[in-house]
Order: structure tokens, then C-alpha cells, then sequence
């Protein structure tokens, strides 16, 4: 948090298996002062898996926004104590589309929405792909989409989730040479 902004008081009327809500009250550098709630989350990781002729992606189904098939870049949260964002990112690379990359890279780190949640997202570029069978979650339903280079720019427009899209847009800059 910036020296600018001072929490003067945190509540947390919800506990989840993902989230926490607080309720938070912050002093601004002006002397203001402001109740915020907030979404608290562990972060999560993305992953555009990249091997030169296609860039894996996963359809799913997302109940909070009603859609059977959501196209999606592989992710997953920090839900795993001790485990670092790599660790956590080859893990979930396995899990959800069967591989593993000898090549690791953070291409950028997000807020998901940070007008009312904390949850940061390191989006990494995983190159040098082999196939690494994975033990997916038992409530999750994935379908592997390889996505061509020459059918990026199309794709991109099927994409709803701000992680996916910008992982996406940073690898076709990647791609284009900028």
C-alpha cells in the first residue's frame, strides 16, 4: 500500500473457501477518509502456453457470469500454502491442459479489479512445451483449444476475461516483433 493511503480499520463480515469481504475504512494523503468493501483474495496465476505452431487454451464453463464456455488462457489461484506463483503455475499448466514447459517468463502482472478487490495476477509465458499428465480438479470441466498464430486476431475477439486478454495481446505484440 502507498504511504499516501492509511488503513485505519479492517473488519471481515465474510469468510469463503476462495474470498474474504472487509469492510475497511482508509485515510487519504488529502486527510479524507473513506469506507471501502473489499474483496480479499490469495492472487492467482495465467499462463499463455506457447510452442511456436499454437497457443492452448481452455474453454470452461463460469457459472458467476452464466456462460457453459468460457475461452480462457490456463489459470489458477494461490490456494496452495508455500507454494510459489512458478510452482503454482507449472502445477496448474499440468492440470489443466496436460503439459509442462521447460521455459518460464513473467510477461506482466495485473489487479483483476482494483476499485473493490486485491487479487493480483501474474500472467507468465511458458515456452518449450511437453506433454505432463496432470491431475485436473474434480469440479472442473476443461476442453483443450490450440489456437493457430494465424488465428489469433479472431480468437481475440471470443475472449471476455481481462487476464486472457491481455496475456493474449502480449504474446500477438510478442509474435509481431514490438
Amino acid at each position: 500500500m502507498s504511504a499516501n493511503v492509511e488503513l485505519l480499520t479492517s473488519e471481515t463480515p465474510y469468510r469463503g473457501a476462495i474470498i474474504d469481504v472487509s469492510v475497511k475504512r482508509y485515510r487519504r494523503a488529502d486527510g479524507s477518509e473513506v469506507d471501502r468493501q473489499v474483496v480479499e483474495h490469495p492472487g492467482a496465476v495465467a499462463i499463455v502456453a506457447h510452442d511456436g505452431e499454437a497457443v492452448y487454451l481452455v474453454r470452461q464453463p463460469r457459472e458467476a457470469i452464466e456462460e457453459d464456455g468460457s475461452l480462457e488462457i490456463p489459470a489458477g489461484a494461490l490456494d496452495v500454502e508455500g507454494e510459489s506463483e512458478l510452482e503454482c503455475a507449472e502445477r496448474e499448466l499440468s492440470e489443466e491442459i496436460g503439459l509442462a514447459a521447460e521455459d518460464w517468463e513473467v510477461l506482466h502482472v495485473i489487479y483483476a479489479a482494483p476499485g473493490y478487490s486485491d487479487e493480483r495476477i501474474t500472467i507468465f509465458l511458458a515456452t518449450g512445451l511437453s506433454e505432463a499428465p496432470g491431475e485436473s480438479d474434480e469440479d472442473e470441466l476443461l476442453e483443450t483449444v490450440r489456437v493457430p498464430p494465424a488465428e489469433l486476431e479472431a480468437t481475440l475477439a471470443g475472449i471476455h476475461d481481462a487476464m486472457s486478454l491481455t496475456g493474449l495481446l502480449l504474446l500477438r505484440e510478442r509474435l509481431a516483433g514490438r
